[in-house]
């Protein structure tokens, strides 16, 4: 495969918008309806992967490589088919974690398939997923790559330790971005955001599951094991600052059009969009704060009942071939969650793609290591309560 650096259109990380969907999630995975919970001997259906070589792979827009001249052609996922003669149907069709969740769960709840193998949502709602056992175990015999090169800092989040359920797709980090020239002088502190001079310049991002951590992380709490009163306490701190004018407003991706106008001087934000918005601006900076930065992953999960679950394994396993790890890592600028890529793309002919595998923001180096953790997500029977408190204060 020849490698080239790539810059991706605009971010494909969505933010929770509105409790609705954390309600009824909530309520599922909560005892409100606990036929919901499929039990472990009845997740797996006929495997048809032998005689059927094809399988059905649902993932968000703009999250694979494709052509510079053809963007129809993914070229990691062509050499895949080619190479096993496995036929694989890649529908970009998921915008949203909760929409999604909305999609399939009537199937998943009912114990029907959903009419896909493979799909890829974000880490905190994967959570749910393995709660309510509608996700397959994977047969790691069939993934020797998965278990020699995944990333050892993502290998037991607190939802699925050992990583059973569930491979990461892509990772990245939620820290925060300023603007240096404008703000004149470093910004090393979550409590830095609070400083007088950038009062009505600041952005939180809205969703609950993407901001709580790093506020945590501010108060010198580890996310690891948080607590309810960790949670207030972030809260409590928010309301304050949203009502005396320091936060200018909570949002999704669009804080990097803040960021590059210069309506807003520092933000919480995405290691990989921070990537993008550097090449056009060498003034933006991403930092991982002093207190820590929370390390996140969108991870891919065979839904229970899937015909072709060992072709589903046998794409995953691709994936972490370090070469082809180094491919898709050159096009999407996320932290890769295989660091033998880094060794690959540094090899590179190409100068501008030898420099990816010295950013920091795509293979962490071993200081800002140190200081990533991935949260303790929030439980089925905090989440309502939770989540009714942090949309009152950011208006949603």
């Amino acid at each position: 495969m020849a490698l080239s650096a790539k810059t991706p259109p605009p971010s494909r990380r969505t933010l929770l918008r509105a409790l609705g969907g954390t309600a009824v999630l909530g309520g599922l995975a909560g005892c409100g309806v606990p036929a919901a919970y499929v039990s472990p001997g009845e997740r797996a259906g006929a495997d048809l992967s032998a005689s059927d070589h094809r399988l059905t792979w649902s993932n968000w827009p703009l999250y694979i490589d494709t052509d510079d001249d053809d963007s129809s052609k993914r070229p990691t996922l062509d050499a895949f088919e080619k190479r096993t003669g496995i036929s694989v149907d890649y529908i970009e069709e998921i915008n949203d974690n909760d929409e999604f969740f909305g999609k399939i769960s009537p199937a998943l709840m009912n114990h029907q398939q959903t009419g896909r193998d493979l799909i890829v949502i974000s880490d905190w709602m994967c959570a749910r997923f393995v709660r309510l056992g509608w996700v397959q175990e994977m047969d790691r015999a069939r993934q020797p790559n998965v278990a020699k090169y995944l990333d050892p800092l993502l290998r037991s989040p607190a939802f699925d330790p050992g990583r059973k359920y569930t491979v990461p797709w892509q990772s990245g980090i939620t820290g925060i971005a300023y603007d240096r020239r404008r703000v004149g002088r470093e910004i090393r502190h979550v409590k830095d955001l609070w400083a007088s001079d950038l009062k009505g310049r600041v952005t939180l991002l809205s969703g609950l599951d993407e901001a709580f951590a790093l506020l945590m992380q501010g108060n010198g709490v580890d996310i690891t094991k948080w607590t309810a009163d960790d949670f207030h306490a972030v809260c409590d701190e928010v309301e304050k600052y949203v009502k005396n004018g320091q936060i200018r407003r909570f949002t999704g991706n669009d804080y990097t059009k803040d960021l590059v106008s210069g309506d807003v001087l520092a933000c919480q934000a995405y290691s990989g969009d921070v990537i993008q918005l550097q090449a056009d601006n060498p003034d933006i900076r991403f930092v991982v704060p002093e207190e820590g930065a929370e390390l996140w992953s969108d991870s891919l999960m065979i839904p229970d009942l899937a015909r072709h679950k060992t072709n589903a394994e046998r794409l995953i396993d691709y994936y972490y071939e370090p070469r082809v790890a180094a491919e898709l890592a050159a096009w999407v600028n996320y932290v890769c969650p295989v660091p033998a890529a880094q060794d690959v793309l540094a090899s590179s002919k190409d100068k501008d793609t030898a420099a990816l595998a010295e950013n920091p923001l795509i293979f962490p180096d071993t200081t800002m290591r140190k200081h990533l953790a991935i949260a303790r997500d929030i439980t089925s029977k905090e989440r309502v309560d939770f989540a009714k408190e942090w949309n009152r204060i950011v208006g949603l």
